[in-house]
């Protein structure tokens, strides 16, 4: 049995608040951590690879799965679909393993109203400001101005969910964030009821006590 159930850590926040990078950095602090590689229906951009990036596929195929409960939670985003396969995430959590986020809160939604919804550890990132929300979208260099002003005008709507999730962190500083992220999820994974083993271990303590006796 494992030791412990593993997390389903939903990392969230509107696109330039640095969501991509902590994530990045959480799973090289901790490598065991598993990206969920989400499938989409939009075309692969120059240099991503189909199973590593994301699982690629055609329109009909995406609704075909979501149609037999094989996504976890999906959403039609930039007029594309994006959705987390199920069965793989089933599997590493009930191996002991967590498995990392990187969604919006759509997405989040869905994953608190599924089955696995006692896994769930959701954490927002705000960003310092609008104004600098806005410099670091331009400072990519990835996308046209028209494309940067269809995420900021979506950015509200992201932010404006900030209280559905179990912790909020404001992205000012991205070593200091990147700290109180990993302890957020060392302090999650010894809670209580993450750890299945911890009533047969009181048992065999209880147990050991009236031998004493």
């Amino acid at each position: 049995m494992a030791q412990r159930r593993g997390l389903l850590i939903i990392l969230s926040s509107p696109s330039g608040a640095g969501k991509s990078t902590l994530a990045r950095r959480l799973r090289d602090w901790d490598p065991t951590i598993r990206f969920s590689v989400s499938a989409t229906t939009r075309p692969p951009r120059p240099g991503e690879q189909d199973g590593k990036d994301y699982h690629f596929v055609g329109e009909p195929e995406f609704r075909r799965q979501v149609a037999d409960g094989a996504m976890l939670e999906h959403a039609h985003v930039f007029g594309h679909f994006y959705g987390s396969p199920l069965a793989p995430v089933k599997q590493a959590t009930e191996s002991g393993c967590d498995v990392l986020f990187d969604i919006d809160w759509q997405g989040a939604q869905q994953i608190r109203n599924s089955a696995l919804k006692d896994n769930v550890l959701s954490i927002f990132l705000l960003p310092p400001s609008i104004p600098e929300l806005r410099a670091r979208l331009e400072g990519r260099g990835q996308d046209g101005s028209a494309v940067i002003d269809k995420r900021m005008q979506k950015s509200w709507d992201e932010i404006s969910h900030w209280d559905a999730y179990d912790y909020v962190l404001i992205n000012d500083d991205l070593d200091v964030t990147e700290a109180r992220l990993k302890t957020i999820v060392q302090a999650e994974r010894l809670r209580r009821d993450r750890q299945p083993g911890l009533v047969a271990h009181v048992r065999k303590l209880q147990s050991e006590f009236e031998d004493q006796t």
